[in-house]
């Protein structure tokens, strides 16, 4: 089967993807495979396959926003994906995880407009339990800031006349803010995956904390670093069981 948005043939896709936002990030990860060869670049989406640990695994990057990334999540999932696991930047609701921490995502706000074309509105975005764990445990085995909880997907990055409520989000025990989540978490159960997600904040989202955005940093570059050894550790975990 051709997937057509993706541009690649289903039966070169494993099981296992790693999916990214950036197309340069998924060229990253991709170097740390073994036999990694690019399938496709088609728009925002860059395809790489290659094997970690023995592990086959696809690396494919989803642009920025919920819509592009949800067809890029239905292509994967179409074309045999059944593991998908994000890797992703976020800004931070907290003084206690500052720029450089790791947040594994448990379940996701739904304030973005493409999951309410999917599913009803009291439909939860929630990441699968064993994904979410292996994620969580492999990122604690090494250095720095690492906490699991809700994230926020939104659909506006930049302020407008209308206030974007982060305080209540904030309020109400999210730790951070990002654009994909919850179009992963709802396709993957619509159509039958599992998915979790790990996120490097690259700054504060919360206007109280928030100073000059800026993240290419080196605490940042860091961070990132960390939540892709994370990832594949996990998927790595996950297909031993």
């Amino acid at each position: 089967m051709y997937l057509p948005i993706l541009q690649v043939n289903a039966e070169d896709l494993p099981e296992y993807a790693i999916v990214c936002g950036d197309p340069r990030r998924a060229e990253i990860i991709a170097g740390r495979l073994t036999n990694a060869r690019e399938l496709a670049f088609a728009r925002e989406y860059r395809t790489f396959v290659g094997e970690y640990e023995g592990v086959q695994l696809a690396v494919v990057s989803h642009g920025v926003g919920s819509p592009g990334a949800a067809v890029c999540f239905e292509e994967l999932i179409r074309g045999g994906a059944t593991t998908l696991i994000r890797v992703g930047t976020a800004g931070s609701y907290s003084a206690e995880h500052p720029a450089g921490s790791l947040i594994v995502s448990t379940a996701a706000v739904r304030a973005e407009g493409l999951t309410h074309q999917l599913v009803p509105a009291g439909f939860p975005a929630v990441a699968d339990s064993v994904v979410t764990e292996a994620l969580y445990e492999a990122a604690s085995s090494g250095e720095g800031i690492v906490k699991k909880g809700i994230t926020v997907t939104l659909d506006v990055f930049f302020n407008g006349v209308v206030d974007i409520p982060h305080k209540q989000y904030k309020a109400a025990g999210a730790l951070a803010v990002e654009m994909e989540i919850a179009a992963l978490y709802v396709v993957a159960s619509l159509r039958g995956a599992r998915a979790g997600a790990i996120l490097a904040l690259d700054g504060y989202a919360d206007a109280d904390l928030a100073g000059e955005y800026d993240p290419h940093t080196y605490v940042v570059a860091n961070a990132i670093e960390r939540e892709i050894d994370a990832a594949l550790a996990a998927m790595a975990a996950l297909a031993s069981k």
